[in-house]
């Protein structure tokens, strides 16, 4: 329980590492919003030969209490977790042996209104963020028109704002574009402010499906599957669609909070 005592103003620069006390497993969250590097970022982390992954743990428990309408709805509650306190205690939980890094794809719009987020405190969370224009024009293509709620940006950015307060500094926020600009730079740096060594070998991996992929991987993971490394980054100069606008105007904000913080090579 916290003391009286007036919480610590965040410091505006980071530390050389996050100030976490996780044992001798290190559970990091990295949470997302749709359309973003999110699984190949799982797969760079997947090429650890000390890490465990999962995909999306909190996402049948999305569908269960949304009644969200999406691709392979039956399969997903069928094949996951959908029960949250269970979720928890599993992302929480032990580890098998020898797993050093437990990494965990989230995306942010999977934490609902009411949520208690206490137990992300047992996590080392972090924020991979992209221009929300970008976000928007891609989801549009694939999605009816989406929400801020839905492309996650209040749930990220209020999530930050909780780990900045708790932590007294600013938590590890990562840009797509940095990444495919340079991606051993940028998660060279992000492996150091968690404390963990640098693998060279985050930078590629086999084409194909995994075991770890959830089950909605043949709607959405199509052009990972294929990959073996990062793409090259390239400008997109797409605009928002007719209507959307007002829903990058509610998101740019909260993107640039996080994004004016994001780590840099």
């Amino acid at each position: 329980m916290r003391s009286g005592k007036s919480s610590p103003r965040p410091r505006t620069e980071p530390p050389e590492t996050i100030p976490l006390s996780l044992g001798m497993v290190m559970r990091v969250a990295m949470w997302s919003g749709p359309r973003n590097i999110s699984t190949a970022m799982m797969r760079a982390w997947e090429s650890r030969a000390d890490t465990m992954v999962c995909d999306e743990p909190l996402y049948a428990r999305y569908l269960v209490a949304t009644g969200a309408d999406h691709p392979g709805r039956t399969e997903i509650i069928a094949a996951h977790e959908a029960d949250l306190a269970r979720v928890i205690a599993w992302l929480t939980g032990p580890v098998p042996a020898g797993v050093r890094v437990f990494y965990q794809k989230h995306m942010s719009h999977h934490l609902l209104p009411g949520d208690d987020l206490a137990w992300t405190g047992a996590l080392a969370n972090c924020f991979l963020i992209r221009d929300p224009r970008e976000m928007i024009v891609s989801y549009a293509k694939v999605r009816r028109a989406p929400t801020p709620e839905e492309l996650g940006l209040p749930q990220q950015a209020g999530l930050f704002a909780r780990e900045r307060e708790r932590l007294g500094c600013v938590p590890p926020v990562i840009d797509a574009a940095d990444v495919l600009k340079n991606p051993g730079g940028v998660l060279a740096a992000l492996c150091a402010r968690l404390g963990l060594p640098w693998e060279e070998g985050m930078l590629s991996w086999a084409p194909g499906r995994r075991a770890t992929d959830g089950v909605w991987a043949p709607h959405w993971y199509g052009a990972v599957e294929r990959s073996t490394g990062f793409e090259p980054w390239r400008e997109r100069r797409e605009p928002v669609p007719p209507g959307l606008e007002g829903v990058e105007e509610a998101c740019r904000p909260l993107y640039e909070v996080m994004h004016e913080h994001r780590i840099v090579t």
